[in-house]
């Protein structure tokens, strides 16, 4: 019988968007599902688990890892101008940050594979600032490799430091986070975006953003939204439809999830026999699903119980986009109003 090896705490992790937190995040091994041939783990292990749980590889993932590692490769001996770069969008809670992390993981690992240098910092993950302008946009990827910085320091400086410094720290892929809150259409937003753009042809990396609907925002408009259409693919991780032809994929991400639990009780199949009910609850949003999930779990291990039911994710709310949009739909009659989407659902079970 192989013994279970205590998970690492996660109390003082550190965020990625600093290098110190983003090198923990790389060599934290991710949270393995339940090892049938291991002892249990206990309560307080379990409970960590479901906090942090696993990723299950959706399309959506795999796209965008094949994605940037291809962009990285075709920019990798590129000079004279920006190399090309990914835009990935999609409304909220539909797993663009969670997929971004997970695809810089992997170029991180590889990236070290490929150039045994086991002390470069290949990834840099950075978050745009609310109200951004160019000097603190700057200044976000001046904190990510711990650059030190002065009140005194022009922008200029500032960009000459981060752009050196970068290129010595041997970074290759530059992802860039909630993109949605540059806006071009305000000074401070095109100081901001043209900074960005001037980063792209200065420091030798592939550039991969992600924000909320890109593209409905001001980003895509005027000359400088033409400049960075023409340079970026764009991937839409858009929400997970019930059917898709013959296939179900969001019944088979619920199954992928469900069999990761490490629930005492729990019956397998409980989980896609809901799909429907799911999809209704969630909007096809992984990350609603993954939150309801673990918070089910979780409540079944504090309670005892050990399972999760229709009736225990009934009592849990939601995050307030989840509840918005479900509730109404779930609470009217379709056929009051003369019309129905199809025949009525089966009953689920408990």
């Amino acid at each position: 019988m192989v013994t279970h090896e205590p998970e690492p705490s996660t109390g003082d992790a550190l965020p990625p968007t600093t290098w110190q937190g983003w090198q923990q995040f790389v060599d934290t091994p991710p949270p393995a599902p339940p090892d049938p041939g291991a002892l249990r783990r206990s309560v307080e292990e379990r409970l960590a688990y479901h906090s942090d749980f696993v990723t299950v590889r959706t399309p959506a993932i795999d796209t965008i890892s094949t994605t940037v590692r291809t962009l990285m490769v075709l920019g990798r001996h590129q000079r004279a101008t920006a190399r090309p770069s990914l835009i990935v969008t999609g409304p909220p809670t539909t797993g663009k940050t969670t997929a971004l992390l997970q695809v810089g993981r992997t170029c991180h690992h590889a990236e070290t594979a490929r150039t045994g240098i086991h002390d470069q910092m290949p990834v840099a993950y950075i978050l745009v600032p609310p109200g951004a302008s160019a000097k603190t946009l700057a200044a976000e990827f001046a904190r990510f490799l711990g650059i030190p910085l002065t009140h005194r320091m022009t922008q200029a400086q500032i960009m000459t430091s981060v752009c050196d410094t970068y290129t010595r720290a041997g970074v290759r892929l530059v992802m860039i986070d909630e993109i949605h809150r540059l806006n071009p259409r305000t000074s401070t937003g095109a100081e901001a975006t043209d900074l960005l753009k001037d980063l792209t042809e200065r420091i030798g990396a592939t550039f991969v953003y992600a924000g909320i609907d890109v593209t409905t925002t001001p980003l895509f408009t005027g000359t400088r939204g033409a400049q960075l259409a023409g340079r970026a693919t764009l991937i839409d991780c858009d929400t997970i439809p019930a059917r898709r032809g013959t296939s179900q994929p969001f019944r088979d991400l619920i199954a992928a999830m469900e069999a990761c639990l490490d629930l005492h009780r729990h019956r397998p199949g409980t989980l896609p026999r809901l799909a429907l009910y799911l999809h209704a609850r969630t909007g096809g949003r992984i990350g609603s699903l993954a939150r309801l999930l673990r918070q089910a779990a979780i409540t079944a291990i504090l309670d005892n119980t050990e399972r999760i039911t229709k009736a225990s994710l009934e009592a849990i709310t939601l995050d307030h986009l989840a509840e918005n949009n479900h509730r109404p739909r779930h609470q009217a009659n379709p056929r009051r109003n003369g019309h129905s989407n199809g025949p009525p659902a089966r009953p689920e079970p408990p």
